[in-house]
């Protein structure tokens, strides 16, 4: 019989991300304005503040201009040639008062994944909007909406890897055990960070779960102390030399598997995020305290 939680929007959602990521490959002009030209600001609240970190680390690396990465709520009042705005809902209210405040950024463009009159104010402030429609979600918890957005931008950046395969092969990766496991970490480095920050989030949101995120090399430079046979240790990407070994002698288990693509990877901490929930006995498309949209009362 069928669990609730696998036949939940979140299940599903996840199992579609591989046929996402490969239909955006025809998406030339949306992949061009998220990348544009000369000095970019890519900004957004939780989920999409990580991506906007992952894409403004890809973006400066392939050489395009710098790239700044920011909470909405936090970001930078310099100048900007480029500004991208990410908001799956289109209405958050931090996405929109930066927005609000600069109009004087030539190249202001927002992505979302609605249309209609809920997206009319975001639309306003913009000059394009890059609509990723067949990616909105049911669920509370972003799971394809992001992932289908990096695809997107690493294809603009040239990225000619088989994104699709690797998701594939993500769905149908053994999960690591979770045998008294309570502490869940995940490490990254360079645009992987983003990635590690959001999977630590996956798990806080949906299972309600001990989990943090942190640079590999910084890891063994206090973080580690926490770690031992009660915690979970992912790695995103190759891990630097040694850190496995000094991982393994807390006693932590150490999930590693870096021929995977790292958003294929995020695949697999959705996964094990679910897996979490379904023990919880909780609800992934409706998690405690959260809604899909903030809007903040200007009164309060």
């Amino acid at each position: 019989m069928t669990s609730t939680i696998d036949a939940s929007a979140t299940a599903h959602e996840i199992a579609s991300q591989p046929e996402l990521w490969r239909s955006v490959a025809a998406d030339e002009a949306g992949g061009r304005a998220i990348i544009g030209s000369g000095r970019a600001l890519y900004a957004g609240c939780g989920t999409s503040a990580f991506m906007a970190q992952a894409i403004a680390q890809l973006r400066e690396q392939a050489g395009v201009g710098e790239a700044d990465a920011a909470f909405a709520s936090e970001a930078a009042s310099r100048p900007y040639d480029h500004l991208v705005a990410i908001s799956r809902s289109a209405t958050t209210t931090e996405v929109l008062d930066l927005l609000a405040r600069r109009g004087d950024v030539a190249e202001r463009v927002g992505v979302t994944a609605v249309d209609g009159e809920i997206a009319a104010r975001f639309d306003g402030l913009l000059t394009h909007t890059v609509r990723m429609l067949a990616a909105d979600e049911r669920s509370v918890v972003q799971t394809r909406f992001p992932t289908t957005l990096l695809a997107l931008v690493r294809r603009a950046l040239g990225d000619g890897r088989d994104l699709a395969e690797h998701g594939r092969q993500a769905l149908a990766a053994p999960l690591p055990s979770l045998d008294g496991v309570e502490h869940f970490v995940f490490l990254a480095s360079g645009w992987r960070l983003g990635l590690a920050n959001e999977a630590a989030l996956k798990l806080r949101e949906m299972a309600q779960v001990w989990s943090e995120s942190h640079l590999a090399l910084d890891y063994r430079h206090g973080p580690i102390a926490v770690a031992g046979t009660r915690s979970l240790v992912f790695v995103f990407g190759s891990p630097p030399t040694g850190l496995l070994g000094d991982l393994r002698s807390t006693g932590a288990t150490v999930w590693a598997e870096a021929d995977l693509d790292p958003l294929a990877q995020l695949v697999v901490a959705q996964r094990l995020g679910l897996d979490l929930c379904r023990r919880g006995g909780l609800d992934p498309d409706h998690p405690r305290g959260l809604h899909r949209s903030v809007i903040l009362d200007e009164d309060a």
